[in-house]
């Protein structure tokens, strides 16, 4: 004689361990979606002046590897959070947004760390060169829309 489970205790427990499988399903495709993150190093403080205008918290590209990875697959960044591209020589500099899902402000600096060109709203995924038409040496790129809420304009200066 074979026994069929279908007292109600089974029923339970096959509709737990289904509910199961599809929560564990939704984490992976949420975790996929994020993509991956950065974690900040240190600060960069922008300047009118003397004055401080704001703070980022940022992750710092100084390698060439980690410099053409750059923000490529972040998903989410913190509005106050950003990275800077440290490069070995100043010359106009050029990025794109191949890979990239956020929006970003790029900002421009010269050797001597004064703001030469401020590039907002980039579009996301596009293979469009964003330029700084002038020498730079580097770059800090923060969420778009950064640069309009703080006034970050060419002329500022930054420290880190």
């Amino acid at each position: 004689m074979k026994r069929r489970w279908t007292t109600p205790v089974s029923a339970s427990l096959i509709i737990i361990l289904l509910l199961s499988c599809s929560d564990a399903e939704e984490t992976v495709e949420t975790g996929e979606q994020r993509g991956r993150s950065i974690e900040p190093e240190q600060q960069a403080v922008i300047y009118d002046g003397e004055e401080e205008v704001t703070t980022v918290n940022v992750a710092l590209a100084r390698t060439a590897s980690e410099r053409s990875t750059g923000l490529m697959d972040v998903h989410e960044m913190p509005f106050d959070t950003g990275m800077l591209f440290l490069f070995e020589t100043e010359e106009p500099l050029s990025f794109w947004m191949a890979n990239t899902p956020l929006s970003l402000d790029i900002i421009f600096m010269d050797r001597n760390r004064e703001i030469v060109r401020v590039r907002t709203n980039t579009t996301p995924y596009s293979e469009r060169q964003v330029t700084s038409d002038v020498p730079a040496q580097y770059v800090l790129e923060v969420n778009a829309g950064f640069a309009r809420e703080y006034d970050i304009r060419e002329g500022m200066r930054v420290e880190w």
